[in-house]
């Protein structure tokens, strides 16, 4: 379907002239009638796989050439299909399932939220945009003033673009945990603030970070209780949000911070998210996370003296690791491992004094591995 899904061309094409469907008959000898060459016998057509697909019509794919409404796509909408906006004007717009691309082009003074992307999310020539939006793969080009609270697995990427702001993604609606499994995205992999200009321009800054206290409905608004997707329970705070909230690139409050990495096993993302709910609720800071595969010689390589105890726990899946920031907070993260995570396999920082290599170690073979 690709086809149905290009950036629409701006050049009118010759018409064409219509021609009338030819057929090859013979004259029976008896009745004069026209019949078909070939074999007349009456056998009923075969019937191929892409035949029983269902059909799709295009048009379910695209918001196009739209001004001042609220639209979108509901869940279960898309199921994972490519999808395009374009030329689209003051309006309000939720896609809130999973696809597989999505390419904005053309749109004007639009609030937008892009449920996750397997692939890429790429806005072309588009002004005035605040959206949320979380992908694999984030694109901008030849795009001026945007705002976007953003969920992404690689290096977010801006070509030809001026005034872009961007905040870490901060969304909640009760079917988003899912179409990010369905995406095959992993919430613990968002490197929203690591931006790469691809046309930086000396002595100018075409991008930076948004306030960390923004509050993502003063940019793009909730559904008005009046239309179509009045049914959707959305909501905005941080403390909801599917995606943790990290603090990124922005400088970090305090020299001191812990190494917190659970091994794979039942309950691995859900301690996860307790540790976050427990070091937050103390006053320490999320800084980054990440959620990748380790060999033998990445173990040896990043936790060095404590190799040994732990290579045998990489087998089952993915680590989850997690920077926390604070003073004290090294201390702070043993008490709760000991306490509230007894028995669970995980590694935390020794101590304070070691604790910022422990970070450094780890965070810069997660780049490699991902290719940041």
């Amino acid at each position: 379907m690709g086809c149905f899904f290009s950036k629409k061309s701006k050049r009118k094409s010759p018409e064409k002239e219509e021609r009338a469907p030819t057929t090859t008959s013979a004259e029976t000898a008896s009745t004069g009638n026209a019949v078909p060459l070939g074999n007349n016998s009456e056998e009923a057509p075969k019937q191929y796989s892409w035949d029983k697909r269902e059909k799709v019509d295009p048009k379910d794919y695209m918001l196009t050439g739209l001004k001042d409404v609220t639209v979108g796509r509901l869940p279960g909408k898309l199921n994972g299909q490519q999808f395009v906006i374009q030329e689209c004007e003051n309006c309000n717009i939720y896609v809130f399932d999973h696809s597989a691309t999505i390419t904005i082009d053309d749109c004007v003074n639009c609030r937008i939220v892009l449920g996750p992307v397997k692939g890429s999310v790429f806005f072309r020539d588009c002004k005035d945009i605040k959206c949320v939006v979380a992908c694999q793969q984030f694109r901008t080009r030849d795009c001026k003033k945007m705002e976007v609270f953003l969920c992404c697995a690689t290096q977010p990427i801006i070509e030809s673009s001026t005034g872009m702001k961007f905040g870490c993604f901060q969304y909640y609606y009760p079917e988003l945990a899912f179409h990010f499994k369905d995406a095959g995205l992993s919430i613990f992999n968002n490197n929203w603030s690591n931006i790469h200009d691809f046309t930086p321009v000396s002595g100018e800054t075409n991008w930076s970070l948004m306030p960390e206290d923004s509050p993502v409905l003063d940019f793009v608004p909730a559904p008005d209780p009046e239309s179509d997707f009045k049914s959707v329970r959305v909501s905005a705070d941080p403390a909801r949000s599917i995606v943790p909230l990290t603090k990124g690139g922005r400088r970090k409050d305090s020299e001191e911070s812990c190494l917190f990495v659970f091994f794979a096993g039942e309950y691995t993302t859900a301690n996860a998210r307790k540790l976050i709910d427990e070091v937050t609720a103390k006053g320490f800071v999320l800084v980054q996370t990440k959620e990748v595969s380790m060999r033998p010689e990445d173990v040896k390589r990043v936790f060095q003296s404590d190799a040994d105890d732990l290579t045998e726990w990489i087998t089952k899946g993915p680590v989850i690791a997690l920077e926390m920031n604070g003073d004290g907070v090294v201390e702070a993260c043993r008490n709760i491992a000991s306490e509230v995570f007894s028995g669970t396999k995980l590694f935390v920082s020794d101590n304070k004094n070691t604790s910022s290599r422990d970070v450094d170690n780890f965070f810069n073979f997660a780049d490699m591995q991902m290719g940041l």
